[in-house]
């Protein structure tokens, strides 16, 4: 007999000799009251599945590491449109499009992603990283002998889209724009090339060199294709991006984002022409064969964004949280990692320790920051990512710095103007 169970046991236990295995924290958003959730220390996912939550042990905690950036998952507009949508059209959306046909909400939300980017038109899919695996992987197949050229911190979705194209990739150095050039001037110019890019890296907190990028495609006859899932709803007049706040959208041919981060609700999609939008409708097998996204999950966010087009408040408060962040961690040498954006890395560089980084904060400051380890990361850059809100209030930030000098204390981590740690140098020049 074949031990089956043997094989997957024997890559669980490299898993945790290699300090990658991942814990879920038992944790619950209370709403109305982010960025404060409950924690059930003891919980495991027997008892939370078959045991009243008011039989457990919880303790209150403050969440510092979500993605939903501004708070929208709370909004109560955002809110009374999902629970308005669920009353009219019931839980579910009742199949695929094909199947169950196309409801209201779906596409008054593709209506609304279209405006936001000034394009012809948008696809909504059930996650970002479907949309960016179904788009990618269609448009390579649908463009002859095509090539893509990918940034090497592109997103695991990415690369799954790539690599079901099928299509040649080459891979160019992160916001490399001298590299990107000699790899396109080494490519025929009337072979079709599709050049893939993050706007915002969420692991480095850095920024694409968007403008550039275009302007390269523009030059090689290169299709460009965006990864906005980070930035949208937080950069730009409207929410609409870095490609907007640059004033360089109308350059890209195809923008990707999500509603499951800024916008606080779930769901991805495309938005481009009409005629590209069409062709990965009828292409795409990760469209084509999903279930449509729920209508009281549309519903809720075509409301969110439509709230944040208009409304410039949220983003403007969250930057004032996060350069303040930034500042006092930077007073108390805490070794962040250089942050363009409001997403603010500080380095470990020791999966080991970043784990029990994590849970100190979480045991004894009753802060969540999740442990960021290989393989999102590169081994040796192991890291805590925090992503100030608008609602983190003064307080907040000022319990999170106590918390975070006491833990470095408490594991002897280096501070930055004690000793330089070599790991987060060589990092920090790899990624300048």
């Amino acid at each position: 007999m074949i031990d089956y169970a043997s094989f997957f046991q024997q890559e669980l236990d490299n898993i945790r000799q290699q300090q990658r295995y991942r814990v879920f924290q038992k944790i619950e958003r209370i709403a109305g009251q982010f960025p404060l959730a409950h924690w059930y220390p003891n919980a495991d996912d027997s008892s939370l599945g078959s045991t009243s939550a008011d039989d457990l042990d919880r303790r209150e905690i403050t969440l510092w590491c979500s993605n939903d950036y501004l708070g929208m998952g709370q909004h109560p507009d955002v809110i009374d449109a999902m629970q308005q949508a669920a009353g009219l059209y019931g839980s579910g959306a009742g199949g695929t499009r094909n199947i169950g046909g196309t409801h209201k909400p779906v596409v008054e939300l593709e209506a609304e992603l279209a405006d936001l980017h000034n394009k012809e038109a948008a696809l909504v899919f059930t996650s970002g990283y479907v949309s960016n695996d179904a788009a990618i992987s269609s448009i390579a197949k649908l463009l002859p002998d095509c090539v893509i050229l990918s940034d090497e911190l592109n997103h695991a979705s990415m690369i799954e889209g790539i690599r079901r194209s099928k299509a040649e990739k080459i891979i160019f150095r992160h916001n490399d724009i001298a590299h990107l050039e000699e790899l396109l001037q080494q490519q025929p110019l009337h072979r079709p090339k599709l050049i893939v890019f993050e706007s915002v890296y969420s692991m480095d907190a850095d920024i694409a060199p968007i403008a550039s990028i275009t302007k390269l495609a523009k030059t090689y006859q290169a299709f460009t294709y965006i990864d906005e899932v980070h930035a949208v709803g937080m950069y730009g007049p409207r929410g609409g991006g870095v490609s907007e706040r640059e004033g360089v959208a109308d350059s890209i041919d195809l923008i990707e984002g999500t509603m499951a981060k800024a916008y606080g609700v779930m769901g991805g999609y495309v938005a481009g022409k009409r005629e590209t939008i069409d062709a990965i409708r009828s292409t795409a097998s990760g469209f084509i064969f999903t279930t449509t996204l729920p209508p009281s999950l549309a519903a809720a966010a075509r409301c969110s964004i439509k709230h944040l087009k208009a409304s410039r408040k949220e983003r403007e408060l969250q930057k004032v949280q996060v350069d303040s962040v930034k500042i006092q961690l930077s007073k108390a040498g805490i070794p962040m990692m250089p942050s363009e954006t409001h997403i603010i890395p500080v380095a470990v560089c020791d999966a080991a320790l970043c784990k029990k980084a994590s849970d100190l904060l979480l045991e004894k400051h009753n802060i969540y920051i999740q442990p960021i380890n290989y393989p999102t990361v590169p081994a040796g850059t192991e890291r805590l990512r925090i992503t100030p809100t608008p609602l983190h209030s003064d307080s907040d930030i000022d319990r999170l710095l106590k918390a975070l000098v006491s833990v470095w204390r408490e594991l002897n981590l280096p501070f930055t103007d004690s000793v330089v740690n070599p790991e987060v140098d060589r990092y920090r020049v790899a990624h300048s």
